[in-house]
């Protein structure tokens, strides 16, 4: 399935119906008055979150929404029935946009979760509603409002845990391939990385985590060149970076100190916040060094990068380290959302009670 992470459709919630003039008329009934119903309200319209679907292709096809209008009302009191509700599944991730105003309305981050999005009109009123003392015989009514129309922008940024950062041909695919049962393009070229992947992690039974892999960067990135600044935004929301380096690099040492403080520049001029996320350093092909040459770079790209973080060493080839740096992973995580739930609003009420 073709990646889209980008949308703009049209939603139009439904009319309320009008209401009805009517009057009663009944065989020895001669006078019977007012009877005409309320209209029916118009369907709203709700993005609802689906853990099923991980793009926005479908929006591609489908760019125009509508729900249901409200039926008018008719004779004897009766009311008329309120338009169907329109759900419209969204991955999990999904930013939405007023295309108009570039208003954010909100956000889906769960499964089932509702965001409503164009409110249905209100059913208008029958003349019943206007009978009085004085009045008894009213031919007033009132119409129908009309539902909200809106065209949005639909922005999807995909939900990790970890995200992995890296010069193209760095391994970060095959590393992917290493931990979780993703199965990425794998080639001995680089850009072979088109659109973001996800793998989920299984640590053991109820621990698992979820990593997102995402097109190389390159310097000037930040300018627009390559593909991997496109894509920089599905990091927002990941807890800890994974900073993939190519030891094996025949630049040597120098270009790979080179290339590794050029990437951070370009995260830093994409958006400074992220270039203080937490980042791992994760050296990768070792197998392709010996164990004396691999030290020497070690050192001196850490000495380059006045690097002060985690460290590992692994071969994602072959699996060397990756069960270990998983296992880091998985607790680091683990201690981030207990921190989290600590510090939320809900548990500090808990407490104080």
């Amino acid at each position: 399935m073709k990646f889209v992470d980008e949308a703009i459709i049209r939603i139009e919630a439904g009319d309320g119906g009008n209401g009805c003039l009517s009057f009663r008329r009944e065989k020895f009934i001669p006078r019977g008055g007012p009877d005409g119903g309320d209209g029916g309200d118009g369907g709203s319209v709700l993005l609802v979150g689906n853990s099923g679907l991980n793009t926005l292709v479908d929006f591609r096809n489908q760019r125009s929404y509508r729900a249901e209008r409200g039926t008018n009302g008719a004779g004897q009191n009766r009311t008329g029935k309120s338009g169907e509700t329109l759900l419209i599944p969204v991955p999990l991730g999904t930013l939405v946009w007023d295309n108009a105003t570039e208003e954010l309305i909100g956000d889906v981050t769960r499964e089932g979760e509702q965001l409503l999005v164009a409110q249905g009109g209100k059913g208008g009123l029958g003349n019943t509603r206007f009978k009085s003392s004085t009045n008894q015989a009213p031919r007033r009514t009132v119409p129908g409002t009309p539902g909200e129309h809106r065209e949005l922008k639909l922005e999807l940024q995909v939900l990790a845990d970890v995200g992995l950062l890296g010069l193209p041909n760095a391994g970060k695919s095959t590393f992917l391939r290493a931990i979780s049962s993703a199965r990425p393009k794998v080639a001995d070229y680089p850009f072979t990385t088109l659109h973001p992947n996800l793998g989920v992690v299984r640590v053991e039974n109820h621990r698992s985590f979820v990593v997102a892999d995402i097109p190389g960067l390159i310097e000037g990135a930040a300018e627009g060149v390559g593909l991997g600044i496109q894509f920089l935004k599905h990091l927002a929301r990941t807890r800890i970076l994974i900073h993939l380096i190519d030891i094996s690099d025949q630049a040597g040492t120098g270009g790979i100190v080179e290339s590794a403080v050029a990437l951070v520049g370009e995260l830093e001029k994409f958006d400074p916040a992220l270039a203080q996320r937490e980042r791992w350093l994760v050296l990768n092909k070792i197998d392709l060094v010996s164990e004396q040459e691999r030290t020497q770079r070690r050192q001196e790209l850490l000495e380059g990068l006045h690097w002060q973080g985690p460290v590992f060493e692994i071969a994602a080839i072959n699996g060397e380290g990756c069960r270990a740096l998983t296992g880091k992973l998985m607790n680091r995580i683990e201690e981030l959302n207990e921190q989290q739930q600590d510090s939320s609003p809900e548990h500090n009420e808990e407490q104080h009670e």
